[in-house]
Parts: structure tokens; sequence; C-alpha cells
């Protein structure tokens, strides 16, 4: 199954969408934020980031769902900074710290000698673009400049889902997949762990419209790596947090019970965390099995759980070498 975006870059589409979502740098509204600031000009909005692309780690990871990081990894290029401030994030050094990205800006040939490095050198199954939410003018403008050098594998989409409508739909056909987060069921929450008041609203209309683009059917070669289609991923909070049930019940019922579902047990209490209450330690066995039975009361019958003790196997630490550990997941 050839990807989409090789289409578009014959017919010259892919280059008509690359210049007109990169004009909207110059009054930034690429994400929810919509700072309005010139970053063509390298002014700065709440995500700490300008023109040129800031890429922390570029490796083969083996830890994401197995469609996606098959036998030989995903092709992962995680972008410094975020749109959202998580108090709990496992990423914060590459995050949430500016001064840390201030020497990590590339031009975007060299981000896409990296996806051919990624694609021919390691042999990755697909490029993975991490965070990309604040970036997604460079993401195209990348794609862009890969595709001659000889880009031909999937392009994956792996966001926290605060994501702007408008860009995502600048990107139909130009994504694969679609991984994105479903964090939350309660502004209130999501406000005072991610200072993001509107996220539910904003995650859930991001989440339809890459619905829109791919479907809800999870199209895998015979290998069984992803081609095309939606991941919905979901992290267990301790303490109710997440209110699984208000966002699995929502999926099912406004998506598709037949979306593919990434249930995730990972979360352990680090950055800010430890400062708060409701935060400071791992999900417990009986909410893990209780979010369990939810999945399976509301029949969401494809796609990957985590095992309980995954906390334990997922440390990140970008200060060393940008290589996350491995997740032990679990067919649904």
């Amino acid at each position: 199954m050839e990807p989409s975006y090789l289409k578009l870059y014959r017919c010259g589409e892919l280059k008509r969408r690359a210049e007109a979502i990169e004009a909207c740098l110059a009054s930034c509204d690429i994400c929810p934020r919509e700072c309005h600031v010139n970053r063509l000009e390298n002014e700065q909005g709440f995500c700490h980031s300008g023109y040129l692309p800031i890429v922390s780690a570029v490796c083969d990871h083996h830890g994401e769902e197995p469609a996606i990081s098959g036998s030989r990894g995903t092709g992962a290029i995680f972008f410094g900074n975020c749109n959202m401030r998580c108090v709990y994030c496992q990423n914060y050094q590459i995050s949430q710290d500016p001064n840390h990205q201030s020497s990590k800006e590339i031009d975007f040939h060299s981000l896409a000698q990296r996806m051919i490095y990624l694609q021919d050198d390691l042999g990755c199954h697909n490029i993975s673009f991490i965070s990309p939410a604040h970036f997604v003018p460079q993401l195209v403008r990348a794609v862009l400049e890969a595709v001659p050098m000889g880009l031909k594998v999937p392009i994956v989409y792996n966001t926290n889902a605060y994501d702007s409508v408008a860009s995502l739909r600048a990107l139909d056909g130009v994504v694969d997949v679609y991984l994105p987060d479903l964090r939350y069921a309660s502004d209130t929450w999501a406000a005072r762990l991610s200072h993001t008041a509107d996220y539910v609203t904003r995650a859930r209309q991001a989440i339809l419209e890459m619905h829109r683009q791919v479907g809800d059917k999870l199209i895998l070669d015979d290998s069984g790596l992803a081609q095309r289609g939606l991941i919905v991923r979901h992290l267990i909070l301790p303490n109710g947090l997440a209110d699984s049930r208000d966002s699995l019940t929502w999926l099912v019922k406004e998506v598709s019970p037949r979306v593919t579902v990434s249930i995730m047990s990972q979360y352990y209490s680090t950055y800010l965390a430890p400062g708060i209450p409701q935060l400071r330690r791992k999900i417990s066995t009986s909410e893990y099995h209780e979010v369990l039975k939810l999945v399976d009361k509301l029949g969401l019958e494809n796609g990957w759980i985590q095992e309980i003790d995954a906390a334990e196997n997922y440390l990140p630490h970008f200060d060393l070498d940008g290589h996350p550990f491995p997740v032990e997941q679990t067919k649904v």
C-alpha cells in the first residue's frame, strides 16, 4: 500500500499544502493556543518555538504499539517543546525546558536526511513524528523535502491531541496513521494538570477529524504493521483523574466501537507530580482492572493493553541518549 503523500507530491498538492500552512506561522494559529506571534521571524509563543523545527532525538524506537514498532522499530523523531504543560510529563526534559532545546534547531533538509537515515540505514517501518502539534508546517515541509530523497514509508502522527482541526485538515493525505492521546474528560483537571482549559473539546474535535480522514479500520500489511488508520491512546491516571469511563464511552458512542485503542498503565509520578497528592503514586491494581472491565463492557475489541507493571519498564531520560526504554503491551 503506497503512502498517500506520494500521490500528493506527484500532483503538486504537497508543495501547495506546505506553502499554505507555512504562511500561517506569520500569525501563528497552528495549534489551539492561537498565540498569533510571527514565528517566521522567530517570535515565540506558548510553545517557545520559532521557525525551524526543534528535534530532541532521532532513533529507532521499539517501545510503541506492536503495529507501529514491529520488529525493526519506528523511526521516532521527538520534537522539542510542547503546547501543553503536563505536570507528570515523562518527557519533561525535552518538552518543558526551552533552554535545554536552544541547540536543537535543525533545517528542513537536515530533518529530511534524518528521515531517510531512519528508513534506509536503520530499516524502520515508518516515520513517527512525536509531539508534532506545534510543528505541523515544519513536518509537511520536511516530508516534501524527503520524498525526492526516496521517502516511501508511512507517516505516523503521535500527538497529545491538543491539535487544531484546521492544521489536521492540512495533513489529510500526508499522515497515514494517527496516534492521538485521549487524556481527560474534565477541563478542570486538564487545566490543573496540563494548563489546557479547553482540552476536552479540542481533543475530541481533533480525534473526530482524524477519524474522518482515515476511518476506524486499522489497515495492516502482511506483517501486522499499520499502513493507515487511527489508534487512540488512553493513559490511566491514579484516583480516576483521567475519567476513563467518560472518555472511552465517548469514543465508542461518538467515534466508533471498532476504533483501535491503546490502554496505557505506564503512569508513574515524575517531574512535578510528586508534589501533588493525587498524583504521587502509580495506578493501583484495582484501578487497572476497573478500566479493563470497562473496555470489555464497552465492546472495544481492537488494540492493546499495557501490562500492569509497565511503569516499571518505561523510564525515558533524554539527557543521556534519547532512547526510551521499551514497554510491554498485550493484545486486547
